[in-house]
């Protein structure tokens, strides 16, 4: 038998506090109209709140399919780079800034700024009786202001559990740069990272002035000009396979490389100083994993303790948690039940 949140949440039953879910194939389900970051053939508006993988799932079908398909102007144009293929020129792809709305049937649906990936955004979605549900993406709670007011809530579950929290008070940012500025002298310093993170440490070097070359292959050159269309300021660019980056990377001359964390086992691996930027790292701000290769805790997450505290300052009425990206959701509703008293269900189960 499903609890009497899951069952409200998922009922057609207009109520005080709206609708929402996640469907079995990841669709983030927010009152009648909305389903963001995966299709649903029910759902007649798509929402995309980043240009990570793992929230484009059947964006190829919602465009064919779906009236509108919502995305900010960064996301739209970093999708076009990391996965050419889509249609996104469509006629029912649209653009939505920040603080802009868009109504179907008595519906409003708005996207808030998250701190995570250029263009990253939270959904809002006001239902026509009154209601107000909205969902978080992903997001880092210190630079995303909380989407206050909602009477349900559905939150990410990535660093859902207690385990993943990140202890230290180390600036990882300043750790990150003092690292790439003492290994400069001896030569290129690799850094490996998803899209988005790569370009967050180009921002980060470039701010404190680390002025070497940043080379990379085309297609992290090309996000990185995305990123620079809209505002980042990364620094002086080059491409690895054109003369100027293949004297610096073939001479081992000062220079910081980024290449795609899937090229990790098969790029600098002749005596290289390699760093690796991730959050899945919870003990430790740096931790050596190779010879001359260390991990830095470099998140665009929030980890456990930021999940709560975000909750905690929404103060929404119930909590969905996200349990098909990750497969923690179900211990994150758990904790917002035992620390924040406000009722709380993972979904899908």
């Amino acid at each position: 038998m499903l609890s009497g949140l899951r069952s409200e949440v998922l009922s057609g039953v207009k109520c005080v506090s709206g609708r929402a879910g996640v469907s079995e194939r990841g669709a983030v389900l927010l009152g009648d109209s909305v389903a963001c970051d995966a299709f649903d053939a029910d759902r007649p508006l798509r929402v995309v709140t980043h240009a990570h993988a793992d929230h484009l799932a059947g964006l190829r079908r919602s465009v064919r399919c779906s009236k509108r398909v919502l995305m900010t102007a960064a996301t739209r144009d970093l999708i076009g780079v990391v996965n050419g293929s889509l249609p996104l020129d469509h006629d029912a792809v649209e653009v939505l800034d920040y603080g802009e709305t868009v109504e179907h049937y008595g519906e409003r649906v708005s996207l808030a700024k998250a701190d995570h990936i250029l263009g990253a955004a939270q959904v809002v979605v006001e239902t026509a009786d009154g209601g107000r549900v909205a969902y978080t993406g992903d997001f880092r709670v210190d630079g995303t202001e909380p989407l206050l007011d909602c009477d349900v809530l559905v939150v990410e579950a990535t660093y859902g559990s207690p385990s993943f929290r990140r202890s230290f008070k180390v600036d990882v940012r300043e750790l990150l740069v003092s690292m790439v500025e003492k290994r400069l002298r001896h030569g290129a310093v690799y850094v490996f990272g998803y899209h988005g993170k790569l370009q967050e440490v180009m921002q980060i070097l470039h701010r404190a002035d680390v002025c070497v070359p940043f080379v990379m292959p085309e297609r992290v050159l090309r996000v990185s000009k995305v990123c620079e269309a809209h505002g980042m300021q990364l620094g002086c660019l080059a491409l690895s396979t054109e003369n100027e980056g293949k004297e610096l990377l073939e001479g081992n001359l000062p220079c910081v490389a980024f290449y795609h964390m899937n090229t990790r086992r098969s790029v600098g691996l002749l005596g290289s100083s390699r760093i690796c930027v991730s959050g899945w790292e919870f003990h430790s701000p740096c931790r050596q994993i190779g010879e001359r290769e260390h991990l830095v805790a470099l998140s665009d997450h929030s980890d456990f303790d930021g999940l709560i505290e975000y909750v905690r300052r929404c103060k929404p009425r119930r909590v969905v948690t996200d349990n098909y990206r990750a497969r923690h959701g179900a211990t994150l509703a758990k904790e917002i039940k035992n620390r924040l008293g406000i009722p709380a269900v993972a979904m899908p189960r």
